[in-house]
């Protein structure tokens, strides 16, 4: 079946965003075993939650037309969530940003937000898992492995 030549495409920014990410890690990454701080956090999370979005809309794109490649697409996008997943937590077990204190035991369990800025990644984390919602189900989510199974 033919199909229509794509549209002209603007310049991929995708090889600058990895670029920039091998500078950041090479420049700014000690030497010594050092935690991350909740700043490199959040930017990993903002990070992760935009690739996740790019991942949609491929998958959108690419499932009605290649299925084979559209589950492993979606199968990448829910790894994706789920790095999202992890990284928001170890956002919240980090040393707290004014104070240097690590949060309380009780504090972790009760998932309270911190307030502002702290704030922020909470409210992208969940505005994506609305999206996240939508698009798999809870079983699709907790699965240790996703994908590979149907092709």
């Amino acid at each position: 079946m033919p199909t229509e030549p794509l549209p002209d495409l603007a310049p991929d920014f995708v090889p600058f965003a990895t670029a920039a990410l091998d500078f950041h890690r090479a420049i700014n990454m000690p030497v010594a075993p050092v935690a991350a701080s909740r700043t490199e956090l959040d930017s990993l999370h903002a990070h992760l939650v935009a690739l996740y979005g790019l991942l949609d809309a491929h998958t959108a794109r690419t499932s009605p037309v290649a299925a084979a490649e559209g589950d492993h697409l979606r199968a990448c996008r829910i790894r994706l969530w789920q790095a999202a997943e992890h990284l928001h937590a170890a956002y919240h077990a980090a040393p707290q940003r004014l104070t240097g204190r690590l949060p309380t035991r009780e504090a972790c369990r009760a998932h309270l937000p911190e307030g502002a800025p702290d704030l922020t990644v909470c409210q992208r984390h969940l505005a994506t898992a609305a999206r996240v919602r939508r698009a798999h189900t809870p079983a699709d989510l907790r699965d240790p492995f996703t994908g590979l199974t149907r092709h």
